[in-house]
């Protein structure tokens, strides 16, 4: 049986607490809980925290080590930049990731959810610590929470409000850091709607601290929906112990039939409101919070714990496989996919060039009888340490008179200069093909185009 959120007894529907999309919602209070999986969590959770805060600040070879400058169009990532003309490679970096969330989820079930997604992250360090620290332990937040409306309450709320406001502005910066870059937007150089947009991600995180919370992951994450394709009988979940747990009792004469006392306590810390002993659910994020809980008691009976990660293989009798079709299916995916990708970074060049033909002819006929064809040349200087001066020459027009300036970019620079090309009329027939090369000195790319021109038999004008 899979029971919903709104049916566990963890829950209760305080008055104004606020209302769920059907009737009224039932309040979620997770009950502090300790173990040696919350002390992973925590370690693992500070790490996270402290890569957002830090990692917009570093740099590698002079590049930011992750910038997403969305005006310039351009990807700074671990010391390479990636330009709208590398959309391959940003394909296959979102392949990358994609494979491994399936890779890792087939083996471990839901990883990313109960250990590294930031929703989870934010609750866990932030959220619950400050509750605790202001309003106390589930048992008292549910008695405050169900009565009036009195000073006590009120002064609790607005501090443990104010407080998740000041860490969702910085937060926002934190993550406007990997946009705007962190030092403008901290001296106050940024623009408007840097500033703007660090606003709405603020008020979105204060939203869901102080109301969504687990509806989120309920509601609008997706990825508790497909997870039912990704994972199997062999993949890591957390699970409840049926062959000893039941029947279940009261105390400690509960032993005698199952080990489950019926204590509520795995109940009481989950912070989806859902209670692991009715079975997989989609709500569990796997994050291990009963599983403590439930070492915690049956410790204290010399007992092992009956909630623990496991496989469903497992449970009923059968050896776990980890090695099998969809992990070495989606192991050589991500392996092949990131070979791809670190060839074409190692390969890439330090320039990017583009040619397009000037928009309005085809040719003209220039009064010497010569015929002209006018193109756009782009270059752009990938180079972040160096400036760098490019010679423009053609390769398969060896009698063309070639008009183009001179090109010197900074790093990181780019400039759109016109290139005419000038053949004596008959030279050519209609269409022929020949490349533009672009020399900085140490490489040269070549850029395919096609020079215009009137049939052998045909004088005049433009067309």
């Amino acid at each position: 049986m899979v029971r919903t959120h709104t049916d566990s007894p963890s829950s209760v529907r305080p008055g104004g607490s606020g209302f769920g999309f059907k009737g009224g919602r039932n309040w979620i209070y997770a009950k502090r809980v300790a173990g040696r999986f919350q002390r992973l969590h925590r370690a693992s959770g500070f790490v996270l925290l402290a890569i957002l805060a830090v990692v917009p600040w570093l740099r590698v070879g002079g590049l930011p080590v992750l910038r997403i400058d969305v005006p310039a169009r351009q990807l700074f990532l671990m010391g390479t930049v990636f330009t709208a003309a590398d959309g391959f490679n940003l394909v296959l970096l979102g392949l990358l990731a994609a494979f491994s969330l399936f890779f890792f989820t087939s083996l471990l079930g839901r990883l990313w959810c109960g250990w590294f997604c930031p929703q989870t992250v934010f609750l866990e360090e932030f959220v619950r610590p400050i509750e605790l620290l202001v309003e106390g332990d589930r048992s008292r937040r549910m008695r405050r929470d169900l009565g009036p409306w009195t000073f006590d309450r009120i002064w609790r709320k607005a501090v443990k409000w104010s407080l998740f406001a000041v860490l969702a502005v910085l937060v926002g910066m934190a993550v406007m850091g990997m946009f705007a870059g962190p030092r403008a937007l901290w001296t106050g150089a940024a623009g408007p709607m840097d500033y703007a947009l660090v606003s709405v991600i603020a008020v979105g995180l204060f939203a869901d601290w102080a109301w969504f919370r687990e509806q989120l992951c309920i509601y609008l994450c997706p990825y508790a929906r497909f997870q039912g394709a990704l994972t199997d009988d062999h993949s890591l979940v957390v699970s409840y112990d049926v062959a000893r747990g039941e029947p279940r009792g009261k105390g400690r004469q509960a032993v005698l039939e199952g080990h489950c006392i019926s204590c509520n306590k795995c109940v009481d810390v989950c912070p989806q409101g859902i209670d692991i002993r009715d079975g997989f659910q989609l709500e569990c994020i796997n994050c291990s919070r009963c599983v403590d809980a439930c070492e915690d008691v049956m410790g204290q009976l010399g007992l092992p714990s009956l909630i623990r990660y496991s496989t469903v293989a497992e449970d009923e009798g059968r050896k776990t496989r980890w090695v099998r079709g969809r992990t070495v299916a989606y192991a050589a995916l991500l392996a092949v996919v990131a070979g791809v990708l670190v060839a074409r970074v190692a390969t890439q060049s330090p320039m990017e060039v583009t040619v397009n033909r000037s928009p309005g002819t085809l040719f003209q006929q220039d009064s010497d009888g010569f015929v002209r064809n006018t193109y756009l040349v782009r270059v752009t200087n990938k180079d972040a340490a160096r400036t760098h001066t490019y010679e423009v020459w053609l390769d398969g027009l060896p009698a063309a008179d070639v008009i183009v300036p001179d090109l010197t970019l900074q790093p990181l620079a780019d400039q759109t200069v016109p290139l005419v090309v000038r053949l004596p009329a008959g030279a050519v027939d209609r269409t022929t093909s020949f490349d533009v090369a672009v020399d900085d000195g140490s490489e040269v790319v070549r850029v395919p185009a096609t020079f215009k021109a009137p049939p052998r038999a045909t004088t005049g004008g433009a067309p």
